[in-house]
This record gives structure tokens, sequence and C-alpha cells, in this order.
């Protein structure tokens, strides 16, 4: 495998054709190949995120994280940035929804992409895969330990979102979910629900729960990793985005 890359900070065209900042990674080498689009959780667009971007890179897919954060906070340290998001409840659905099209389109357009495109996203990013992978054309999309996919948040929780079990029915794309059996946020309860949801409206889609991982256990840089789950974890993900994201 031939992992040369470029990264960079680049500005793409978000919801309503606004400019807002995104983290690019390629492959050096120009064969036609997929495009992912990596949704940062609550944290923010963080080291981590821009990790894990690159890290998509370098397995040989185009890859673009968007800063859902850009208009809260231009220029802030991902932490301000967070803060400031948090305060407003979160980034409302449809301008979630308008920059992910904005960064599908970007990837889309270069010249060594095949035309398709999957999402991915962890914890309020997982349940931001799944809204997107319901509004609008993908071929793949990974929930990672998404929150509030089914559910509402409890009082004084940050994220001020509701439900969207309602458009299951419009799940555009096979749908893989990873999840820990210690998590509250979703809780097993809240992952079978919605497997229930998904089975009942006939959709593509593989779910895996890893026993004695919680919240967060992909992000090495918190307590909360853990590594055997993780990597089982990536190990799903190469194989679904092997068979998605192939050029034809």
């Amino acid at each position: 495998m031939n992992d040369a890359m470029r990264a960079e900070t680049v500005q793409i065209n978000g919801h309503d054709g606004e400019s807002i900042e995104g983290y690019l990674a390629q492959p050096l080498d120009t064969t036609p190949t997929g495009g992912v689009v990596v949704i940062h959780h609550m944290p923010g667009y963080d080291e981590g995120t821009k990790e894990i971007t690159r890290k998509f890179a370098a397995h040989g897919y185009l890859a673009v994280c968007p800063n859902l954060y850009s208009r809260e906070a231009p220029g802030a340290s991902p932490d301000d940035a967070a803060a400031a998001a948090r305060a407003r409840g979160g980034v409302p659905d449809d301008r979630l929804v308008g920059d992910v099209s904005g960064a599908a389109g970007y990837l889309r357009s270069f010249s060594s992409s095949n035309g398709k495109v999957a999402t991915i996203g962890y914890c309020s990013g997982g349940r931001q895969s799944f809204l997107a992978a319901c509004s609008l054309d993908l071929q793949a999309a990974v929930d990672c330990y998404g929150a509030f996919v089914v559910g509402t948040p409890p009082d004084g929780f940050p994220l001020r979102v509701s439900p969207l079990d309602y458009l299951a029915a419009d799940l555009s794309c096979p749908l893989l979910g990873l999840f820990g059996t210690e998590d509250q946020y979703p809780s097993p309860e809240q992952v079978a629900e919605l497997e229930n949801i998904l089975t009942a409206a006939g959709k593509d889609f593989e779910f895996h729960s890893y026993e004695g991982a919680g919240h967060a256990f992909f992000a090495t840089d918190r307590p909360s990793y853990r590594p055997e789950a993780a990597n089982a974890g990536w190990q799903r993900i190469w194989e679904f985005f092997g068979r998605h994201l192939a050029t034809d």
C-alpha cells in the first residue's frame, strides 16, 4: 500500500453556499478512489479528528473533515469553539446536512474521485452521520456511538436535538454502527431500539457492540480509549468501506 499523502486546511462551500474551513487529506496516488466525510465529535475540530482524517488518506481514500464550528468561533481553539457550540445547543440539523453535502460535493470534484462518498462520525458526529445518510445520496455511512438517534437528551444536556428515528425509512445507503456495551448515550437498549427500527424499515445495516467499552472508545487521547475494541472497530470500517467505496 502506497500511503504517501498531502494534508492541508482548505475552504469548502457549506450550508447555503457559505465558505467554511475544512481539513483535507488526500493520497498522492491518483488512482480513482472513494471519499470519506469525517464528522468530528462534540469536542470539536481537533488534532485527534485530523489524525483520523489522515488515517483514511493513508488507506487510500480522499477525506475531508468540515469544521462544523467555523461560524460560532472562527479562528478559535477547538476547546473554545466547542464551548461556543455547546452554549448554543449544538449544530442545527439543517446546517449540518448542508455542510456535509458541500463536503461530499467537494470530494467528488477531485479528478481522483470515483464519485462514491461515505460519512463517518463519532459521538455527536455519529448521530450526524446517520442524519446525513438519511438526507443525502451517499454510498455508505458509519455511526460510531452516536447519541440520540433515538431518545432525547436529558434536562441540562449541552445538545438540544431531536431523535432521528423517524428518518430511518429515508436511509440512503448501508449503515455500519459501532457501539460500547458500557455506554450510556447510546445505551445498549437504545442501540437495540434503533436496530429494530431499521429492521422494520428493511434497511441494509450491521451493528457491532464491544464488551468493556464505553463512550469514545476510539479516542486514543482520552481515558475512555479501549485498544482492543478500537482495533476491532477499525477492521470493520476498512471491510465496510472496501465493499461500498471500491471503484467498479
